[in-house]
This record gives structure tokens, C-alpha cells and sequence, in this order.
């Protein structure tokens, strides 16, 4: 299949990122959260991207502000309101928007997702899902409708869940497709042990949790691949059970691609999970 430039045009892609750079150091999952939508917008795809407002994100430096008519919105996690408020910031180079979603109690500290000892905070269950919610619910708000959602980085993991379940019978999300790239970047503690009631909102089941036999790295990952329409491995080096488990579900899945000229594949695969393109599993 050909895919040369422009042969992406019309669609539209929605980022959901764990990191991006440079708000974030640099990694292997922030460089592809900046240049992966730049280069997919210049194909002349439609583009919207979202991280998290980390409190380690300089909002002087990097011109942050809020979008008042996004912001205000209440979400209801266990019973507690959470203001959700919705900043911006422009990467000028790239000619891309990214908007962050904050919260006080959620994202003001000084760390991502461990503390000052490298212990996983102890809210991230939560954390993770206001984050997802919050995408979604901004992404309503602006009218946006994504033929395709990729969400990198575990902390994006829920995002296909709460698509597919919750949010399915939204006009705006019918028909998007979701790509979720996954990390070896663990969580070393498992989430509270009442992360499953708090994820059940209205569309979400026993049985669509099936698979989060318990609330580790590995079966957070299974939930999030099992909800979702394609894989990629976005680490070269995945834990055997998130490898096992990606060949059991026999869904399409972009191996993890050596060459640094990685856009060329992830369009061809963008564009096979959006027009349904028979193709066998680990391609």
C-alpha cells in the first residue's frame, strides 16, 4: 500500500499522550508524543493532543493558559466533585496545540506519577481516571469527532475502555477507532483495591472488566489492549504477559519499529484500522 503524502488527508486523529516534550524530559514515549502528531498533521490529517498538566510542567516557560470555556466542568470520582480545568500551549515549531488536563488534588505536585522516593503515588488509579474523562468530556465539548484515538503510555490506558463502553453511544465517538501503544514503563505498586468500583460508571459492567483479574501493570495493560482495535509496541522489550496476551486477542499489532523513520508504518497502520483492511495479527 501506498502511502505517500496527503494520503491520510481528512482524517482525524486525537493524541492522547502520557508525555509529551518538551513540557517533559525526553524519552522514547515523549519524542513520539511531540513529532508523531506533528508529522501526522503535515499529512494533512486533522490533529488534537492532550497530556496531563503535571505540577513539573513549567506553565511560564512554556506559555501555558486556560481555556475558559473548556474549564469549569465537575467529575464525580467515588462520590467526590473534582474541578476539571483545561489549559493550552502552542508548540510554534510544529504549528500544534496541546491541551492539558488539570486538576489541584490531582496534578499539583511536584512529580508525575512517583514521589520524591520513586514510590508510586497512591492516587494514580484515580489520577488516571479523571484524566480519561476528562479527554473525553473536552473532546465533547469542542465537537470533535476522531476517526482515529491513539493513546500512548499506560496512563492513557483507560481511554479505550471508557470509548468503547461508556461514551458508545455518543454521535462523536461511533465510529472512531482506537490504537493503543504500550510501554514498559510499570507501575511497581497495583491500584487501590477498589479501582473497579470506581471505574464503573454508566456502560461499564462486571463483564467488561473481566480481564483486570487484579490491578498490576500487566492486567491494566490487558484491559486497555482488550478494549482496544489495534496495538502497537511502542517499547522494544514488553513483559511476556502483555506479549502473550497481545497474540491471544489475534488483534492487528505494529511489532516495535527500530527504524527512527517510524511515521511511514504508523500511517499505513492508521489507515488499515480505519478502513478495516483484512491483515493478519503482529504485522
Amino acid at each position: 500500500m501506498n502511502l505517500g503524502p496527503g494520503s491520510m488527508k481528512n482524517y482525524k486523529v486525537l493524541f492522547v499522550s502520557q508525555e509529551i516534550t518538551p513540557y517533559l524530559p525526553e524519552n522514547e514515549m515523549s519524542i513520539v508524543g511531540r513529532h508523531l502528531p506533528q508529522r501526522i498533521q503535515e499529512q494533512g490529517c486533522k490533529i488534537r493532543t492532550f497530556m496531563p498538566r503535571y505540577g513539573i510542567v513549567n506553565e511560564r516557560r512554556h506559555q501555558l493558559h486556560e481555556v475558559i470555556r473548556l474549564s469549569g466542568m465537575n467529575l464525580i470520582i467515588e462520590d467526590n466533585d473534582h474541578p476539571l480545568i483545561i489549559k493550552v500551549a502552542s508548540i510554534q515549531t510544529a504549528r500544534m496545540q496541546v491541551y492539558f488536563i488539570d486538576n489541584e488534588d490531582y496534578f499539583h505536585r511536584k512529580h508525575m506519577l512517583k514521589d520524591k522516593n520513586g514510590k508510586d503515588f497512591t492516587d494514580n488509579d484515580e489520577r488516571v481516571i479523571f484524566f480519561t474523562r476528562g479527554v473525553l468530556e473536552t473532546v465533547k465539548k469542542l465537537r470533535w469527532s476522531p476517526d482515529i484515538v491513539h493513546c500512548l503510555g499506560w496512563f492513557t490506558g483507560l481511554v479505550p475502555l471508557y470509548l468503547k463502553k461508556a461514551y458508545h453511544d455518543d454521535p462523536l465517538f461511533m465510529n472512531s477507532k482506537v490504537i493503543y501503544s504500550v510501554y514498559n514503563d510499570s507501575f511497581s505498586n497495583p491500584f487501590n483495591k477498589n479501582f473497579k468500583k470506581k471505574l464503573k460508571v454508566e456502560g461499564i459492567t462486571d463483564e467488561d472488566l473481566s480481564v483486570l483479574k487484579s490491578t498490576n501493570f500487566d492486567d491494566f495493560n490487558k484491559l486497555a489492549i482488550h478494549h482496544a482495535d489495534g496495538i502497537i509496541s511502542g517499547s522494544k522489550n514488553l513483559s511476556s504477559g502483555i506479549q502473550n496476551y497481545i497474540k491471544e486477542t489475534k488483534l492487528p499489532h505494529l511489532e516495535y519499529q527500530e527504524d527512527k523513520d517510524y511515521i511511514k508504518t504508523y500511517s499505513e497502520f492508521y489507515d488499515r484500522i480505519i478502513n478495516g483492511v483484512s491483515y493478519g495479527a503482529n504485522q
